[in-house]
């Protein structure tokens, strides 16, 4: 066989949800097995099942082999050379000690407390709380020997009011980290302030008017510029989707974007610190690096697998996940930004006549000609370089590469979430980023 990889995975997740001080979910899940993957004549052979022992991988070898045979009869296929070279090491994140159950609960119960006394006009409370654990042991044949560990929590707190029309107003935020729930800060009076915004916010939408659709200099939070980043120019830089046709493939060295843009697919580390998902090797065993996608406007390069990499003649960049123990890894986003500028997001809000906030995104959908349409949940007007009324919810829609072309300031600000899934055949936990950016986009409204 020309490659072979095993891998030997297991992923722990736990999920706690409390409404209006009622605890409506309390569960732990525990999934382990094995799998291997064999690349033979420009066919690959996978396996998997729950055992992990000697036997279970050999066994496992075996099937994947007659399963690269028997992709074989289909015909001649051109086997280029994987590259990507090897890695070896173990990266394991060292965080506080778990929570048991119990103490999630009784800081659920806390919260929920200390928000009916602040807040009594609120119709409803929702806390979420999530952790997800994946430990990857992954060895190949040419070398890689890797153990990796990803772990991620988050709380969700989602607030409901009723409007000055009668309905039912809600909103969320989410605190997401690196490690188990026990890294999250979940006191009282460590969340107040993002409770009182977020009390703020939902007060303000009680109010809300319609914006008026068409197409408006807008003004994205970071949160808002990492999905931008994320969904409508990551998934077309994906080289699996590249070769499946993406926009993209005929722009390599072409202006997308101001250059004042350059977004980045980062490996591991940003600024000096881990990232909130650290990829060091992939699920191929290939040494990750950062992907460089757009250099000063310029399209500049794609994520890969080692086999993508080697149909496109590129450098492999260490973007293969697989997101359980029964997948396959597939070309993969990490930690994906765009870079943080020299405006501060004041003076880009001050710097608008007429336009809009825009703050949150419940949802989106975008293509690989990177038409996206975004909803917006939380968005302000700007008048005269000031805030004013809440807006109902509306969309944002457009494409990336015109509305990043249209990109006239982009701030000094970095945030990073790793509070979602990234859905592409199988789920795979991400985390994305990015500083403000000032554009011209369409909203939808009256």
């Amino acid at each position: 066989m020309e490659h072979l990889e095993t891998r030997r995975h297991e992923l722990r997740n736990r999920r706690i949800l409390m409404v209006d001080g009622n605890l409506t979910q309390n569960a732990q899940t525990t999934e382990a097995g094995a799998s291997a993957r064999v690349y033979e004549g420009g066919y690959w052979g996978f396996a998997a099942s729950n055992g992990t022992g000697a036997a279970d991988i050999d066994r496992l070898t075996g099937e994947a082999a007659r399963h690269a045979a028997a992709m074989g009869r289909f015909g001649p296929r051109a086997a280029r050379p994987l590259p990507g070279g090897s890695y070896r090491g173990e990266h394991v994140f060292a965080g506080r000690p778990a929570l048991g159950q119990r103490e999630c609960v009784d800081r659920l119960a806390a919260l929920h407390a200390w928000c009916r006394e602040h807040y009594p006009d609120l119709t409803s409370t929702r806390f979420l709380l999530s952790d997800e654990h994946h430990t990857k042991r992954l060895a190949t044949s040419n070398g890689s020997d890797v153990l990796n560990s990803i772990q991620r929590a988050l709380l969700y707190v989602t607030f409901t009011a009723q409007g000055d029309d009668g309905a039912p107003v809600e909103l969320s935020e989410h605190i997401s980290g690196k490690g188990s729930l026990a890294d999250l800060q979940l006191t009282p009076q460590a969340l107040a302030p993002v409770l009182d915004d977020l009390y703020r916010h939902v007060r303000a939408k009680c109010s809300a008017v319609a914006a008026r659709g068409g197409l408006h200099t807008v003004v994205l939070a970071p949160r808002l510029a990492g999905m931008l980043a994320h969904e409508a120019m990551g998934h077309p830089c994906e080289a699996d989707l590249v070769l499946g046709g993406a926009v993209t493939r005929s722009l390599v060295g072409q202006r997308v974007a101001s250059d004042l843009v350059t977004m980045v697919d980062v490996a591991h580390t940003f600024q000096g610190r881990e990232t909130m998902i650290p990829v060091y090797a992939d699920d191929e065993g290939t040494p990750a690096r950062d992907a460089v996608l757009i250099d000063k406007g310029v399209l500049a390069g794609f994520m890969s697998s080692r086999e993508t990499a080697a149909r496109l003649g590129i450098e492999a960049t260490g973007n293969a996940r697989a997101y359980g123990p029964g997948d396959e890894p597939l070309v993969r986003m990490r930690n994906t930004a765009i870079l943080p500028g020299d405006a501060k997001l004041d003076d880009m809000i001050a710097g608008v006549e007429d336009g809009y906030f825009l703050m949150k995104t419940s949802n989106g959908q975008a293509d690989s000609t990177t038409e996206f349409m975004f909803g917006i949940n939380l968005a302000y007007e700007i008048r005269g370089g000031r805030l004013g009324r809440a807006i109902r919810n509306t969309t944002l829609s457009g494409s990336a590469i015109k509305v990043l072309q249209t990109a006239d300031a982009v701030s000094d600000d970095m945030y990073w979430s790793c509070s979602g899934y990234c859905g592409k055949k199988q789920p795979m936990v991400v985390s994305m980023g990015g500083p403000a950016l000032r554009v011209r986009a369409h909203l939808g409204g009256e």
